[in-house]
This record gives C-alpha cells, structure tokens and sequence, in this order.
C-alpha cells in the first residue's frame, strides 16, 4: 500500500515531466525511486538495531546529534557499503527485466495477485499490523502527519483563556517515605547521583538477563531497591528532567524547549541550600542540550569530554574518526580525583555512557573473555546461552560498567564524607539493541538508595518512577535539616511508593521517543499507541480486551497531553515571582530578534559565528555581541563565541567583562587556546601584565 500511494502522489509530476522530456522524466524518477529504496533499506536497518520504528524523535535532534548518534552506532568497512551497492544492482535489473519483457496484462496480473496474497496474509497474520511489521517509511511520514494534527489542535488549546499553574501545590503534600530508613545526623548529607547509560531491570538481579552486574546484585541487599521502577522515556533526553525536576515533557522532550520555562529542580534547590553541585560525564554535554538544563540549573561545576586532560584515555575512535568520549572506568577516575576541595555537602550527578553503541571501552578483550568464561562456569541462564554469546560486547560492556562502579563506590568509601553520603542509582532506559519481551520492559530500570545511613535494606514491589524521586528526597531532607525550603512546588511525580507488594499508585505518561507521548500506566494496566495490557506481578504484560478502561486510560492520555503542552508552552510551570533558585536567562527584545533573525535564516551556530566575526571586524560591535549571545543561548560551550564576546568587549574598553569571559572560557575549556591568548591581550592592553604570569602558567599545564 506504501508503495501504491508512492505512485499516485508521483505519478502527476512523472505526466508533467514527460510533456518536457521523456528521458529526463525516466532518469529522474528511477534517480527518486532509487533513493526511496535506500531510504527504506536504512529505515530498516535502524527498526532492527533498535527494536523500535524511526518516527517524530527524528524531528527532535539536531543535524549535529543526528551525525553523532550515526558516527556512534555504525563502523566502515566494505559491507557497510555493500547494500548500497546491492540496492540500485537489483533496483535497475528489475526495471530493466521489466522494460525488456513488457507485458501490460501480465505486469496488472502480477500487481492484483501481489495486493491479494499480502491482503490475505494480512488477514491470517493480525500481528502484521502491529507497528513492528509496518513499512518503515509509512510509519516515519504518518508518525510526523500525527504530529502535526497534535500540533494544530495544541495551537487552539493555547488560545484559550487560561493564565494559572496546574501543577502549583503545598509542598506539604508529598508524604515523608523515606525518614523511617535513615539515621539522621547533624549535617547535611552528600548525594551522589549515578545514572547508568543503558541499566534495564532486566539485567540485574533475578531477572532474564541477569548474571553480569554482580556487583550491583550485591548491593540490592544492601539498599532502599524498587524492583518495578520506571523512566519515562526510552532514550536518554528524558533521564535529567525526570530525575532532577520531576518536570513535563514538551513537544520533543524537556531539554528542547527554548527558551527553557520557568521551573524549580534538585540542582538549584540543593544549590540554595549551601550544596557545591557537579555533574560528571565523558562526551560532550551540548548533546541533546543537557548543558542548557543543568546551566539554567546553576550548577557549579560540569566536567565534560573536553575538560579531561591527559592522564586518561579516551574511548577509541572508529573508522569515521567518531569517540563519545571517555568510559566509564575514566569518568570515574575523573570524578574521585575532581571531588576533592570541593565544599560540603555536595551533589555529585555522575553519568556513564558505555552501555551505549559502539560498545567499545579499554580492555574490551579481557571483559570479552570473562562472558565466555561465566558462559562455561554457569550451567544454565534463563536465557539461551546462544543469545548471550550473539550479544558478547553488550554484555561484556554490562560487566565493565560493574566494575566501574564497584571501583567508585569502593573508592568513595575511603573518603571522610562517605558515612554521610546517600548514593541514587538508575539507569536511564532499557539497553535498546537486546530484544524486548514486550512494550514495558523498554522503560524498566532498577533504582537503588544505598547510603551507610540506612537502618536497614528493603525491597519494594511497588511502581514508581524518576518523577518521584526529587519530591521524596527533597521532602526527606528538608524535614530533616536546617533547610529554606519549598512552600509550594510544581513536580510532576507524587514520591515513591515504599509498599511491599505490587501495586501501581501513580499515572505515569511515557515520551517514547522525542515526539511521541503514546505509551501510559494506570494502576496495573499498560495502553500503548490504542492497544491496552495487563500488568502480572512478574512485571510481564498480556494484551486485554475491555473497551471501557480503553476509553478512560485513552482519555487520560489526553487530558495529560493537554496539559504538557499548555504548561511548557506558555511557561505556566512555576512562577517567575516565587523562582528564587535560578538567575534569568538572556533574554532578547522583539526588534533584537528581528535582527538577529535577518541575519541568522539558513545558518547553523558555527556559521553564525563567522558571521559574528565579520560584523565585529567591520566594527559593529553591538550587532557582533548580540549574535553570540544568541549563539551562547544555545551552546553555553561555544567557545569561540564567548572568546569573539570577549574581544569585542576589549575592544570597546570593557576589560572587565572582557576578563570575565575569557576565564569563563578558560574555566568551561580549560584545553581551549584561544581563550588563554585574548587574556594575554586584555592584560597587555589594559596594563595588568603582572596576571600574565598566572595565565601562561595556567596555558602550559593544560596543553
């Protein structure tokens, strides 16, 4: 049928092609069909890497994260290009057959029988239907049609009289779980956030993968353990709001709405409250525009891919010159050697990234041959050891992820804060290229609240979710502690459940995919995209009939929908007066964004800078300045942009907000040069030669 609506959507160009030229007709349209072929082939290629189908989430990256996550996930070699010689080969042997041997009632014959066998196939097999086995790219096209209708009738909803906050409640209303499992001391206790890339429930504990995080099994008897814990998405965007803010989704994921709402999070809260706050991570922070949520956030210290140094080894690159960066091994070492003089308390979110394609991490071998060895000591999984081996690197990366975090948490013991330190454990979604047993298991990660400060371990059966785990903690700790707390707040999760048995309290909305909110839980019913499930007490599901719960769940998707797009798109989370945690973000006048609009239409940031340049170089100061604001909006990191921002400053006689920016650079990429020699300008320029000193020394230690 795809291919049908493909020929009626063309076929008026091809009859006004033909009026000009019939070969140019011919040679453009087997050009067209020829791409639509790969096209498809990639589409497919992505559904079987991924186990979910390309839909709106393609909307949601940037061309420059869309090259990352591509550069990632495939290597180069001759049978990477191998299809795309195949392809057009069988493509135009086909058509050439089909020229040659022309046969009008044969080529309708064969058409009619090919609609009625796939019709009756259709009709024998009623899982065709489901999404997995639709055409790729009819599914990408009518994904992003869908979109598009929610959009127009979003536009409506936002033209109504509407002006309060929904979310804005008492922050009394979040009950104190967690207190009864804590010895409670005098100060303030550290936390550690450690959100493992890829960490599905599946693959700890008792579960059908498990038996390659043995040090995480360990310290299930050990800690505060939801063993039904949920993300809210099926991909990493969703992991920070989630987590950090309890917060909406927006149109294509929280980290996407610019300028970012109004809204309060663990980051700015704790920050308030006398908390040094850091984030740790091996690749580079501006993607999926993490750094614009945690700089909005105000956090203290970001340590990134580019403020390494030597001393660490960065993750391989492939034949495409592609790193994500650093592994796991080293973002721990590189955490432990940063927390050092760093004020206390402190709230250390620490981020791996192996369990991720490529795979690939120091020591692969070793860890390769430690799965075959756990492959002949173990006599039985509860899976085929058949599958294990076909996925060796996944879980050979599942093994070094462990051990990265045995190596942290046993290290971090030795420190003075660890007695008063409480350590957060999830992972952000369900590792994506091992099958899935079903449409839950995607979102199905553990979570563990291991702290020397428990009074005791306790395993809960109940659901949750990263949205509740900021309510409960900063509830736990402002009743516990000399705190200026929250009077009203505006979290989208209710705390945790800390029931033993099985049972579901929360309505929780999944964001699949950046685009996609089509997936619900309601009490122990699962709906995805119309289809409703039975949740069983194992975590399994079983598809339902029930017409009536149907409509309700339905129903409630909607009305959250509704909701998410009036809040995040009129900034109706919480309000700027009662926003005390967070310092305003620049913020550009109508005539300054028509400006800077004229000059920016069919740019990309790099290039916007170029333009920059040439406007300061012709002396426009003001002009050059506001573009790199805008630039720096967007990409806090841009170096070059704040160092350009820098320059201009000097060069109108502002040394010290030229100083200002060129160690903000300096500070953000400690291996940047060029921010080291404008500061070696500003000082000679503005008679402080004495700070050169400092500056060379500092440039030589971090060449």
């Amino acid at each position: 049928w795809t291919v049908i609506i493909i020929g009626l959507l063309f076929f008026p160009f091809y009859v006004l092609l033909i009026l000009l030229s019939k070969k140019l007709a011919i040679i453009f349209f087997k050009l067209l069909f020829l791409i639509l072929v790969i096209a498809q082939f990639s589409l497919i290629k992505y559904s079987l890497t991924t186990h979910v189908n390309l839909g709106t989430d393609l909307l949601g990256y940037s061309i420059d994260d869309i090259k990352m996550t591509i550069s990632s996930s495939e290597s180069f070699s001759w049978f990477y290009f191998l299809p795309f010689i195949i392809l057009p080969v069988l493509f135009f042997g086909f058509n050439y057959l089909l020229n040659r041997k022309h046969n009008t009632k044969k080529v309708a014959f064969t058409f009619v029988s090919l609609i009625f066998i796939f019709g009756t196939l259709k009709l024998i097999q009623p899982e065709a239907s489901s999404v997995k086995y639709q055409n790729k790219m009819y599914f990408l096209f009518a994904d992003i049609v869908k979109l598009e209708k929610e959009r127009i009738q979003n536009k409506y909803l936002l033209l109504a009289k509407r002006n309060d906050y929904p979310l804005l409640r008492p922050q009394s209303d979040i009950k104190d779980v967690l207190t009864p499992f804590f010895n409670i001391k005098k100060d303030k206790p550290t936390i550690v956030m450690l959100i493992i890339e890829g960490l599905g429930s599946e693959f700890v504990g008792e579960y059908e993968y498990a038996g390659f995080t043995p040090y995480l099994d360990s310290l299930i008897d050990k800690s505060l353990y939801w063993k039904n814990f949920l993300s809210t998405t099926s991909r990493s965007f969703g992991i920070m709001p989630a987590l950090l803010g309890s917060l909406p989704y927006g149109e294509m994921g929280f980290l996407e709405l610019s300028p970012t709402p109004s809204h309060i999070s663990l980051i700015n809260v704790l920050k308030q409250n006398g908390y040094t706050t850091s984030y740790y991570a091996g690749h580079q922070s501006s993607f999926d525009r993490k750094i614009n949520f945690l700089e909005y956030n105000g956090i203290d210290y970001l340590i990134d891919e580019d403020k390494f140094g030597s001393g660490y080894v960065k993750t391989n690159e492939n034949a495409k010159g592609f790193s994500w960066g650093y592994s796991d091994s080293q973002i721990i070492k590189k955490t432990l050697v940063s927390l050092d003089n760093k004020k206390l308390p402190r709230l250390d979110i620490v981020r791996t990234q192996t369990n991720h394609e490529p795979f690939d991490f120091p020591s692969k071998n070793i860890y390769l041959s430690k799965v075959d060895s756990i492959l002949n000591v173990v006599p039985s999984f509860k899976i085929d050891k058949s599958e294990i081996r076909e996925h060796r690197d996944i879980y050979a990366a599942l093994l070094y992820t462990d051990d990265a975090v045995r190596n942290f948490i046993e290290s971090y013991s030795k420190r003075p804060e660890y007695s008063n330190t409480i350590f957060i454990i999830t992972g952000d979604h369900r590792l994506l290229p091992i099958p899935q047993k079903d449409k839950l298991c995607r979102y199905h990660v553990p979570l563990f609240i291991y702290s020397p400060l428990l009074k005791k371990a306790e395993k809960f059966n109940s659901v949750s979710s990263h949205l509740d785990v900021v309510p409960s903690l900063l509830t736990f700790l402002m009743n516990n502690y000399k705190f200026n707390g929250l009077q009203q707040i505006s979290w989208l999760g209710k705390g945790l459940d800390t029931a033993k048995a099985f049972r579901n309290i929360h309505e929780i909305p999944f964001m699949r995919y950046k685009g996609k909110i089509n997936d619900f839980m309601y009490k122990d019913y699962f709906y995805s995209d119309g289809e409703l499930f039975k949740i069983n007490k194992q975590f399994g599901t079983y598809k339902i009939d029930d017409e009536e719960l149907l409509n309700d769940i339905t129903k409630k998707l909607k009305e959250f929908k509704n909701l998410n797009t009036y809040i995040t798109q009129r900034n109706k989370i919480y309000p700027d007066s009662l926003n005390i945690f967070v310092k305003p973000v620049i913020k550009f006048s109508e005539e300054e964004m028509t400006t800077i609009n004229k000059i920016i239409e069919g740019l990309n940031h790099d290039e916007i800078f170029i333009e920059a340049r040439d406007i300061a170089f012709k002396k426009e100061y003001k002009k050059a300045r506001l573009l790199c604001d805008y630039i720096l909006n967007e990409l806090p990191n841009h170096a070059d942009a704040r160092t350009l921002k820098g320059r201009i400053f000097a060069w109108d006689g502002l040394y010290k907000e030229a100083e200002i920016e060129f160690l903000n650079v300096t500070k953000r990429s400690p291996y940047y040069a060029g921010s080291y020699l404008a500061l070696l300008d500003l000082y000679w320029w503005s008679k402080q030669e004495e700070k050169s000193i400092l500056i060379v020394k500092k440039a030589i230690e971090n060449r």
